[in-house]
């Protein structure tokens, strides 16, 4: 019973999680408001496949450019603020990008938002990594999956908007307003002080408590093999983000012209791939010290590469949807898996090894529509798609990076 007490995470931390969760819902839902109207944009617009893909890409390049940019505000800012403000300049961004009459204005706003959606991942991450180091065990998957929760919102809401014949503006700067104000109200709860304070719970430190095993072994790999390993974490993450991609960036447009679903019934496409991804995400820790996360991650990607293979191999409304469903909860666990034990390699800086990862995986944002798009208008944007079964074949083959089960 004493033992039980001590290990309770301090009013605070239980505030400050709730507040990173807000932040989690808000970063999911903003963008997730948009992608169904993609469809919408991409025909006003009257332009290709290829030149739409371009376009999207715009998002991921302002990601980039502005990535490395984050450690630096979150050392001079802190990372709730940081996150707050990464929000606030992503919905203006997803607004402008919406009301957008050509595609440049289109391509820009996307470029804005990528850039302040960048800094508010890693600081939100950041911030998130401050408070589980609080509780001393694993909750960095549940953030995500209250992400997944924003996204499955932000999409519902836009299809219901679609539904509704309500126009693109009002329901961007509703979206925009109504999730601004809540990141506002989660600032007030986040933790105090500076990102470099030891942040550790009575029990963070205590022996076999839950990521002490993985820094200890983690500590003794030489410099080459952790190189090595933050490669393969990078190229982990950068797999999640290419399903992800082909949810948002295509899932909606393969629903509606390849197999001539009606407009609210292709963003249950988007909506299936990041519901199944929350209920991945939601059982995710439990799951990893149960069987250890290179066997959940594994066992994942073999689940997207399957069920999304399957469902381009037999194209049909019900099938592709599943097939996206299966995706999203095949990779649940590997941006989170990816940024955790970026974050526990030895040898580099605080928050580096987190940055790094979150940095480059973007390339996948940024490379899959452009790629998708040409193949599409090559062949068929059936074809582009086997990029999401590419993606779980190659986690198979490297995540043996991955900590094993904890013994």
């Amino acid at each position: 019973m004493t033992v039980d007490v001590l290990r309770r995470p301090a009013p605070a931390a239980r505030r400050a999680r709730v507040a990173v969760a807000v932040l989690f819902f808000t970063n999911g839902a903003l963008f997730a408001n948009l992608l169904p109207r993609y469809p919408q944009i991409k025909e006003d617009l009257g332009i290709g496949n290829a030149a739409y893909g371009l376009a999207v890409a715009a998002f991921p390049a302002g990601a980039i450019a502005a990535g490395l940019a984050a450690g630096v505000l979150v050392r001079r800012f802190g990372s709730a603020r940081v996150a707050v403000g990464g929000t606030l300049l992503t919905g203006a961004g997803i607004l402008a990008a919406a009301v957008g009459d050509s595609v440049a204005l289109f391509a820009g706003g996307l470029c804005v938002a990528g850039a302040a959606d960048a800094c508010t991942d890693v600081a939100q991450n950041a911030h998130g990594l401050r408070v589980q180091r609080r509780y001393g065990r694993s909750i960095i998957n549940s953030f995500h999956a209250i992400w997944s929760i924003g996204a499955v919102t932000g999409g519902s809401m836009a299809a219901a908007a679609i539904a509704l014949g309500v126009s693109r503006g009002p329901h961007l700067l509703f979206s925009a307003v109504v999730f601004a104000a809540a990141a506002c109200a989660a600032l007030r709860f986040c933790l105090p002080g500076p990102d470099t304070e030891p942040d550790q719970g009575p029990d963070a430190r205590e022996p076999g408590a839950d990521g002490d095993a993985p820094r200890r072994a983690r500590s003794m790999l030489p410099g080459t093999r952790v190189g090595r390993a933050l490669t393969a974490l990078v190229l982990i993450a950068t797999a999640g983000t290419l399903v992800e991609d082909a949810g948002s960036s295509w899932a909606t447009l393969y629903l509606s012209d390849s197999l001539h679903a009606s407009v609210a019934l292709a963003a249950t496409g988007y909506v299936a791939l990041v519901g199944a991804q929350f209920v991945g995400r939601l059982l995710g820790d439990r799951l990893v010290d149960r069987f250890g996360q290179r066997a959940v991650a594994r066992s994942g990607a073999f689940v997207a590469a399957a069920g999304m293979g399957l469902a381009l191999a037999v194209p049909t409304v019900p099938g592709t949807v599943l097939g996206f469903a299966a995706a999203g909860f095949g990779v649940a666990t590997l941006v989170p898996a990816a940024m955790h034990e970026a974050d526990e390699l030895p040898g580099l800086k605080p928050g580096s090894g987190l940055t790094i990862v979150s940095w480059l995986m973007r390339l996948g944002f940024l490379l899959s529509p452009p790629v998708v798009g040409l193949v599409a208008d090559a062949t068929s944007l059936r074809v582009g798609l086997l990029v999401v079964p590419f993606a779980g074949l190659l986690v198979l083959l490297l995540a043996g990076v991955l900590r094993p089960r904890l013994r």
